[in-house]
């Protein structure tokens, strides 16, 4: 993926973010990224930010000043678990019953397994977040606003599409990249068919991110993405990425 995009006016909200999905190796990879840029003056806290599954966590968290240490502390819950409410259980750890209006997630609405987005001005993160994260097959549908949904990611892995307009757009790909071969070049691919899709209605420029090879090397099968230990190096690798990148 490379940098594309009109230069942005003035008019524009200056920064915004989109995030996408990666189990905890994502959010700890975006998270990394996230803190590397703030270091570099570049803070998306209280900015406009779209979460996918794992992006999700990152924005709630981005939003709500809560660590990355925070979230490590948090109990994994066991996967496959189909008892109702298990993840958002272990969000309200994070969140509480906080709302904030400059958080938006990307969910699957069932039974039609249609897209849609919620904005967290609406309902609580925590709901939020464990609605777009509920993996088919692993996690139960989470209910919100009387309608069930699973994982946004089942629909596409980051949905820039759908991205707030800026002045600079924060994309973070945890899947794409480096990252499993054929599927990561097949999520870059759709990545930047939705970053064409956002640049017909925005003038603003991208920022990307996706995993470099060292960082793809820390989980090299699916399962390894619920990894803790590996979520914590893709946190320092994600970082390290964000504090090299050349920004103009």
């Amino acid at each position: 993926m490379g940098e594309t995009g009109d230069v942005a006016t003035s008019s524009l909200t200056p920064l915004a973010g989109v995030f996408g999905g990666g189990g905890l190796f994502g959010i700890g990879y975006a998270l990394g990224v996230i803190d590397g840029l703030r270091d570099r003056g570049i803070d998306l806290t209280g900015s406009p930010m779209l979460g996918t599954s794992a992006g999700s966590w990152a924005a709630a968290a981005t939003a709500l000043s809560v660590t990355f240490e925070d979230l490590v502390n948090l109990v994994v819950p066991t996967f496959p678990n189909p008892r109702a409410g298990v993840l958002a259980a272990s969000a309200r750890e994070a969140f509480g019953e906080a709302t904030n209006s400059q958080v938006r997630v990307v969910v699957t609405e069932l039974p039609r397994l249609k897209r849609a987005v919620l904005n967290g001005a609406d309902h609580p993160l925590a709901d939020l977040v464990a609605a777009s994260s509920s993996v088919p097959g692993l996690l139960a549908p989470h209910l919100v606003g009387g309608k069930r949904y699973v994982d946004g990611g089942v629909r596409s892995g980051v949905s820039v599409d759908l991205a707030d307009p800026a002045s600079l757009l924060v994309v973070i790909a945890p899947l794409a990249g480096a990252m499993f071969g054929p599927f990561g070049r097949f999520v870059d691919k759709r990545t930047d068919a939705e970053q064409r899709d956002w640049s017909t209605h925005n003038l603003g420029r991208f920022l990307e991110f996706s995993p470099r090879s060292a960082t793809a090397h820390i989980a090299t099968r699916p399962k390894h993405l619920f990894d803790k230990a590996r979520a914590i190096d893709a946190y320092h690798h994600g970082h390290s990425e964000a504090s090299i990148r050349t920004i103009e």
